[in-house]
């Protein structure tokens, strides 16, 4: 929600001063219409409840008789605890309070008392936050509670917000379009808005909240529909016009028949490819999933209609995998593929660049050596940025700008949960390849524990012994004396030596020099080093096909996401591979994890429940930055509001009557304030 106007300040309240607006002001409260949208972020429900009806750790509030003498205990400097026993109903409850010694000479035995607090359901055990003495006198009691600032208390704020309804309340424009309101049984903005501050129930709130759930991402969804819009009809693309039996023959020559999943991906960039507008498309797909495949149809079309192609990816040795099987897809077509990295170097360069210049190389693959100033195209009309997430914004910006504008298509193979693609990568078109091809073998996943570790040693040597190759996954790089968990040099010395004579063991960490990181990458693709010992660096841009076995230790420090990313790695051969879970878990959320890790192999299933487990901030092992922050609505529960806003928004931005009709008024002063009507981007 946002306000438009300025409108009366604080200060036109009665009560409010200099000193107090000071305060409101480091609050973000600046004017009287800021106040009435100043919502609770929690309420306090003092409603008596059945017992059986709460929730393990929910708030509850409970009246019963003192069933015990107070038992008072001291610890630390100046702390207590004090614990008393209560007759809730037919339920005896232990209640705690921490740091008031004095109620052992208030509460006596057979008093009745009420108290609020967190219950531990499988202890029978209130932490009591707050308390009365005598019966429950709050029945019925739903309070907000706000977030405050300096010497504001809750009861002064509300005080102040109450008197702005009163005074002010005809300042709150209705915004939504009476269409939305009767469609969606929507309340008023102005008595929702009051029903977030002063409900009459806690239905009443529930409702003024789905109300303000589909406002935030209405208003969210309509800046990015809006920006992709005139992202479209600003950007003049190239309509490219490929051979189509040509894409046809080069398809039908491949090794594997395409699935499903990649022949709809596939249709979809062609028709992107054709259109007049720049292609702004996202390709998910989960390991193993052919994006490479994918990438290379695309490609190949781009040359077919007289363009050149760009294929930008993290790692030198992911480059060079590239380069290799994208030359040998498409040597019989007699396209041109050349490889770009920072290792070609003098007269070699100069002689691929006059080449590229030129327009004698059909499609350059490369690390970000492809953004160098000297690197100029004849006529590039595709680029593609593989593992998109691990360039800047500005590295690909830099690649797009080389030609005149080419079409982009972003690949990454970390599954993002539809909710956050919508919420992050609304502005793009999003593909998804959700079809593994037919054959391959899934990867058995198994959860041990730390006392287990000589029969996984014993399990991971018979495949060495085999001939193949093993990964071991460590958190850290060096001991910690924080944390508790297995370090990479550490395990690579305790390795080296139960392995010595019989295989070589490496150590790959993100202090190496690039070079080093490189060159133990090739040892180990080249089978030199049997057992590669490393932390996550090794999560992206690694294909070994003879690698079929990957140990991670203290695996419950991980996300789902990044777990599955690094079991991606094993599975890439015609061998069964495994990976093997080493955690002792201490709480539900990490025993969740590895019992859904070994349930499933679903990029996908997995991302959906890693958002889930860790909310939107940490999906990406960072605070994402571009993560809007909502102050009502939750993109993981009110994710159906979410997609039915994204529809909607699209429905409007996309409409005549939107941009002309009096009643999308107050939406379009919205999209101007955000500075998306003449065409600007979003910072």
């Amino acid at each position: 929600m946002t306000t438009w106007s300025e409108g009366p300040t604080v200060e036109s309240i009665k009560g409010i001063g200099s000193e107090t607006a000071v305060q409101l002001h480091a609050m973000g409260i600046r004017t009287v219409v800021d106040l009435m949208e100043y919502l609770p972020y929690r309420y306090d429900d003092f409603r008596l409840r059945d017992l059986e009806e709460v929730a393990h750790d929910e708030r509850v509030t409970v009246e019963g008789k003192v069933h015990s003498e107070p038992a008072l205990m001291f610890y630390g400097r100046k702390k207590s605890r004090l614990t008393l026993r209560i007759l809730v109903g037919r339920v005896l409850v232990q209640a705690v309070f921490f740091n008031q010694p004095y109620l052992k000479k208030k509460i006596n035995l057979h008093d009745t008392v009420t108290v609020t607090g967190k219950w531990d359901k499988n202890r029978q055990i209130i932490t009591v936050q707050s308390h009365q003495l005598g019966p429950h006198n709050k029945q019925g009691d739903f309070e907000p509670v706000y977030a405050l600032k300096g010497t504001i208390k809750g009861n002064a704020l509300t005080k102040y917000i109450r008197a702005a309804f009163h005074d002010f309340g005809n300042l709150i424009e209705e915004i939504l379009p009476n269409y939305y309101l009767e469609k969606y049984k929507l309340s008023g903005r102005l008595d929702a808005l009051y029903q977030m501050h002063f409900p009459d129930s806690p239905q009443a709130m529930k409702q003024a909240r789905r109300r303000f759930v589909f406002e935030e991402f209405l208003l969210f969804q309509l800046k990015m529909q809006a920006l992709r819009k005139f992202e479209r009809e600003h950007s003049h693309g190239i309509s490219q016009q490929y051979d189509i039996d040509k894409v046809q023959s080069f398809t039908d020559t491949l090794p594997f028949p395409l699935t499903n999943a990649q022949k709809r991906v596939v249709n979809e960039i062609s028709a992107d490819m054709k259109s007049p507008y720049r292609m702004n498309r996202l390709l998910q797909g989960d390991v193993g999933s052919g994006k490479t495949v994918v990438s290379a149809i695309a490609l190949y079309s781009s040359v077919t209609a007289g363009y050149q192609g760009a294929l930008m990816v993290p790692t030198e040795i992911l480059a060079e995998q590239h380069a290799d099987s994208l030359s040998a897809l498409l040597e019989p077509t007699g396209t041109t593929v050349a490889l770009l990295t920072s290792s070609v170097k003098g007269k070699r360069r100069a002689l691929l660049l006059e080449k590229l210049k030129e327009g004698e190389i059909d499609i350059l693959i490369g690390t970000h050596a492809l953004i160098q100033g000297d690197v100029e195209f004849e006529n590039l009309g595709l680029v593609v940025t593989d593992e998109q997430h691990r360039f800047g914004v500005n590295q690909r910006r830099v690649l797009r700008e080389k030609g005149g504008s080419p079409d982009v298509l972003f690949m990454t193979a970390t599954p993002i949960p539809r909710t956050l693609a919508i919420t992050v990568f609304g502005e793009m078109d999003v593909s998804i390849i959700d079809e593994m091809p037919a054959g391959r073998k899934a990867i058995e996943t198994y959860w041990a524990k730390e006392d287990m570790l000589t029969r996984v040693l014993a399990f991971m040597e018979k495949e060495l012994k085999a001939g193949r190759q093993a990964y071991v996954i460590c958190p850290l790089i060096e001991e910690s004396d924080k944390l508790d968990v297995q370090n990479s040099i550490d395990v690579y010395n305790q390795l080296s030596q139960h392995f010595q004579g019989r295989f070589s063991v490496g150590l790959m960490h993100g202090r190496l020099h690039p070079d080093e990181k490189e060159e133990v990458m090739r040892s180990f693709s080249r089978n030199e080093v049997q057992v590669l010992v490393s932390t996550t660096v090794v999560e992206v841009g690694v294909n070994v096909p003879n690698a079929t076995f990957m140990l991670i230790y203290d695996a419950e420090r991980f996300g789902l996401s990044t777990l599955h990313q690094l079991r991606g790695r094993v599975g890439r051969g015609d061998d069964q591979s495994y990976c093997i879970l080493l955690a002792d878990p201490k709480t539900e959320v990490g025993k969740e994890r590895m019992k859904i890790m070994t349930e499933t192999n679903d990029g996908f299933v997995l991302s959906e429940k890693d958002l889930e487990l860790r909310g939107p901030g940490d999906f990406f092992g960072r605070k994402q930055s571009g993560m809007p922050e909502f102050k009502v609505a939750d993109m993981i529960h009110d994710y159906r509001a979410l997609e039915v806003a994204r529809d909607d928004a699209a429905t409007l931005a996309n409409s005549d009557a939107f941009w002309k009709d009096d009643e999308y008024a107050p939406l379009r002063r919205y999209l101007e304030d955000s500075g998306i009507l003449e065409g600007e981007k979003l910072d």
